[in-house]
């Protein structure tokens, strides 16, 4: 019988002690909304407490260390259900992590806002995920 340890090769992310950057787990979800009006109300309801950010464009709650993101026309970007974006250091890096583990870049790295940046993937079922990297 083979250790399962052998499975891994050299150089494969996946495999343990390999070299990766780090991911400091999930911290901003965005759902894309119809009527953003609607959805706040919903959502200050859920959190028991208004936004924080609050415009015609995003509204955006803080709860006990995720940011919670509504998106008005969100289906018109792109963003056809609610996606987890994972906190990183270097996006770039992860990203490219990520593809070679099998992930397919969905959009590049990009500037939203101050020195916030962005990107999505899809994992091989084609389900969607965000990084996500202050710098």
């Amino acid at each position: 019988m083979t250790s399962p340890d052998h499975r891994f090769r050299a150089g494969d992310p996946t495999t343990p002690g390999a070299s990766m950057t780090s991911t400091h787990g999930i911290k901003t979800v965005l759902h894309p909304v119809s009527d953003i009006q609607a959805a706040k109300a919903v959502y200050a309801a859920l959190l028991g407490f208004q936004p924080q950010t609050d415009d015609p464009y995003y509204v955006g709650f803080e709860a006990d260390g995720q940011h919670i993101g509504l998106v008005p026309g969100g289906k018109t970007e792109d963003l056809s259900s609610p996606t987890v974006y994972w906190q990183v250091d270097d996006i770039e890096a992860k990203l490219a992590e990520v593809t070679a583990a099998g992930a397919t870049v969905k959009s590049a790295p990009r500037n939203v806002g101050g020195s916030r940046v962005v990107a999505t993937f899809t994992d091989p079922d084609g389900n969607v995920l965000g990084l996500l990297q202050d710098k």
